[in-house]
């Protein structure tokens, strides 16, 4: 069979199209991917045919209503939501003549979270099954902040729903016409359910609670598969490995895809928290270049890491709060600390919090003095038992991907047969 996959954003947006893609390949399927320009290289280098859609996401990741998110959206959401839809829909009907050309004579065609609804009529255009990949609750739901109502909360999703499918209308009806499909007369994620496509949530439902029940009704049309990842080695490994084992374990900082707007008074920042609690700090700096940045004996600094092999051998970790590093840390049942800054990220700290394996604090609002402090209240007994515990309840990344990779066989061939 072949399956046509497009995920646009960063390397965590990327990664979970890229780790099934990898498999249906192994199975003996074709594949091909679409991913944005900056990380063709990325998907070629893991074996796969590839396209370049969208615009470069460095500069994206940059921008001011990207790193403030939360700032600008209490200040102006009308105008974030404006902001953040922009990209979206100036390169609609470029998307648009990619994802076609991806999907002529694919059996079936995934999409992530991004250009969702550019490829949900592409797919409705061949008459194939859509798969949509989730690794956030992007759906209407009641647990996404469990301080708030869960009605006024599913009618808050409901509504930035329907605002972005008039926000968009012009750009989707002339994508439709184009297609030679009729106007839509309703928005995107109504018509997708109306389909019975798939909406894989690629996260666990152990890591928030009461929504696997919530969604019932949508009877398997939502399945939870787990994280999504690769678990890729990477050149420091060993390094880190032997550094690890030198001394006691230490608090592992994994910085994200964003950059850090200042990498020298976060190190330093890092260093003078860990000091106060004679910790050891390992720094993975995903999206910022650390090179030449100083720090003491007690704290190590490397690029990229593999998570997988490094968070189980940590005291505890501290990250962004993406989707796969909040699952790489809940699987390896280490206490996790989240400072948040953008996104989906202080939703994943809020699960943190209920599940009483972490806590999470807001990036821009965090001291020396706050994160030891924080950092005191996960390094206790009661949160590392904690985290052992539910990770012997969350799906290893092979069982995700083999999963999930069932599941585009089945979409795929129930369309063919």
């Amino acid at each position: 069979m072949k399956f046509a996959l497009a995920c646009y954003g960063s390397r965590g947006d990327v990664e979970p199209s890229l780790a099934v893609g990898r498999e249906l390949l192994r199975r003996g399927h074709e594949v091909h991917m679409a991913v944005p320009p900056d990380l063709v290289g990325f998907v070629e280098a893991a074996g796969l045919a590839t396209v370049s859609y969208g615009p470069e996401v460095e500069a994206l990741l940059n921008a001011d209503h990207v790193r403030h998110f939360w700032s600008n959206f209490f200040r102006n959401p009308v105008g974030l939501l404006r902001d953040l839809w922009a990209p979206i829909i100036s390169n609609w009907a470029e998307v648009s003549k990619t994802l076609t050309s991806l999907a002529d004579g694919a059996d079936l065609l995934s999409t992530g979270l991004n250009f969702e609804q550019a490829a949900a009529n592409v797919a409705e255009h061949f008459d194939i099954p859509l798969i949509a990949l989730h690794h956030f609750p992007m759906r209407p739901n009641g647990q996404l902040i469990p301080m708030i109502p869960s009605p006024l909360i599913r009618s808050a999703g409901t509504l930035s729903e329907w605002l972005f499918w008039r926000s968009s209308r012009t750009v989707e009806d002339t994508q439709r016409r184009v297609l030679g499909l009729p106007r839509a007369t309703r928005r995107s994620p109504r018509r997708i359910a109306e389909h019975r496509w798939l909406e894989i949530q690629a996260y666990d439902a152990v890591s928030v609670p009461g929504l696997a029940a919530e969604w019932t009704k949508w009877n398997g049309q939502r399945p939870f598969v787990g994280a999504l990842t690769m678990q890729l080695t990477t050149e420091a490994d060993r390094e880190v490995a032997a550094w690890i084992a030198a001394g006691t374990p230490p608090i592992c900082f994994a910085t994200g895809s964003i950059p850090l707007e200042s990498p020298a008074d976060t190190v330093e920042m890092i260093s003078t928290a860990c000091a106060q609690l004679d910790r050891r700090a390992l720094i993975c700096a995903g999206g910022t270049d650390l090179t030449g940045v100083p720090h003491p004996d007690h704290v190590k600094v490397v690029g990229a890491a593999n998570y997988a092999e490094v968070f189980p051998a940590c005291r505890a970790v501290v990250h962004h709060g993406g989707s796969g590093t909040t699952a790489a840390s809940l699987r390896a049942g280490v206490p996790t600390l989240i400072l948040w800054s953008s996104a989906d990220q202080p939703y994943w700290g809020n699960q943190l919090k209920r599940l009483h394996v972490g806590t999470a604090r807001r990036f821009s609002t965090t001291t020396a003095d706050t994160l030891a402090a924080d950092l005191q209240q996960i390094l206790t007994p009661q949160y590392a038992t904690r985290a052992r515990h539910l990770a012997t309840q969350m799906t290893t990344p092979a069982e995700s991907i083999a999963h999930t990779a069932d599941l585009f066989e089945r979409a795929a061939g129930r369309e063919a047969g």
